[in-house]
């Protein structure tokens, strides 16, 4: 039987409850903010551990809002890695900005924190960091933060891929000035149609992004700053609410399939082929991402789709040779750890739903063509 990347539809009794949810919204006339985003919120800071989430209306646009709160524009500088979704760096390029890329360290691909400080220290103009939590592992908050403490920038934590990942022991996404979250469709924690939200432990700062989030705007028509419509729709949060009971019993979902596939890769003699993902304090496993050899990488993953196996290279093209971003003029040669995963990657489906018969199936098929 075919096995997909993902599949959204497996958990019935939830999207039961969903439907109960939007129907809720739909009959009570309040389709934008309202009392579903402000519970929602409220859920939100309890789960994560932080003083304050803003519902947003994607994840993209949950590391835009920030950058323009800062009063980021041209001249100014963001330092970010250069192995991640485009989104971390397209909000840099849309503000003027300039987006200045950072190898990752081997073993989790997350930003190298050497890197980010000779970084920070070539700067004319820093002005902030952009930190990812990729695949759902952290990178290491300790030494980024003391690094952005000493040069002075506020550090921005790209949690899109990271609900439910613990660094020591401690939620992610309270570390830095503030942190951005996705929640589409495909996430551990994913709406029914684009969704993301922003936590802080800055009252000003969260106070500042809540009214730009609307246009800037404190009562009807009179705006105090300019800001955009960022704003979360009713049903999103409401369909959210039900996802976000279940978070813990996602997390720990992926993490056993996670722990399925390295014992079925053990047993089929496939570790010295594949290196798989390092586990960590808590690794949410938005993906499973796992690194096999360069000259093979492209031809496994038609094996595996000839066979009805879903997989995806995340991510193929590293920042620093995006064709919109050129002018940078950067050095490949900067980059080798990001050049080594994005032609070594390899994507496995991970998703809650997933059973152990079908991870049987693709490490099966994995198997047959190393064989």
């Amino acid at each position: 039987m075919p096995v997909p990347l993902i599949d959204l539809t497996r958990n019935q009794a939830q999207l039961t409850e969903i439907e109960a949810a939007v129907v809720r919204v739909l009959r009570s006339g309040q389709y934008i903010l309202g009392p579903e985003v402000e519970n929602l919120e409220r859920e939100l800071c309890e789960y994560i551990g932080t003083n304050h989430a803003l519902t947003l209306s994607s994840g993209t646009d949950a590391l835009l809002l920030p950058l323009m709160a800062l009063g980021i524009g041209p001249g100014d500088e963001v330092v970010l890695p250069d192995y991640s979704f485009f989104a971390t760096a397209g909000v840099v390029a849309r503000l003027g900005a300039k987006p200045v890329f950072v190898d990752s360290e081997p073993t989790f691909k997350n930003i190298d924190p050497q890197r980010l400080d000779d970084a920070l220290a070539a700067c004319e103009r820093p002005k902030a960091v952009i930190a990812v939590h990729l695949f759902g592992s952290a990178f290491a908050a300790d030494d980024v933060v003391r690094i952005c403490n000493r040069h002075s920038v506020p550090l921005i934590e790209d949690a899109a891929q990271a609900i439910g990942t613990k660094y020591q022991g401690r939620m992610v996404g309270g570390y830095g000035l503030c942190a951005g979250w996705s929640a589409f469709p495909t996430k551990n924690f994913g709406a029914i149609g684009d969704a993301g939200f922003l936590t802080t432990n800055d009252r000003e700062f969260f106070e500042k992004c809540r009214l730009m989030r609307n246009h800037g705007m404190a009562e009807q028509y009179l705006h105090h700053v300019v800001g955009g419509n960022f704003r979360m729709d009713a049903i999103q949060a409401a369909a959210l609410r039900v996802k976000l009971r279940a978070m813990e019993e996602v997390t720990e979902t992926r993490r056993q399939n996670a722990a399925n596939y390295r014992r079925l890769f053990a047993e089929a003699d496939l570790m010295e082929w594949a290196e798989l993902p390092a586990d960590m304090d808590r690794h949410a496993y938005h993906q499973f991402v796992l690194h096999v050899p360069e000259d093979q990488r492209d031809a496994a993953i038609q094996h595996l789709r000839g066979q009805g196996i879903g997989c995806a290279v995340y991510y193929p093209v590293p920042f620093h040779r995006q064709p919109c971003f050129a002018y940078l003029d950067c050095d490949e040669q900067d980059f080798p750890v990001a050049e080594d995963a994005s032609r070594r990657a390899l994507a496995l489906p991970i998703f809650q739903g997933l059973t152990e018969a079908e991870q049987i199936d693709v490490v099966g098929a994995l198997a047959k063509f190393v064989r």
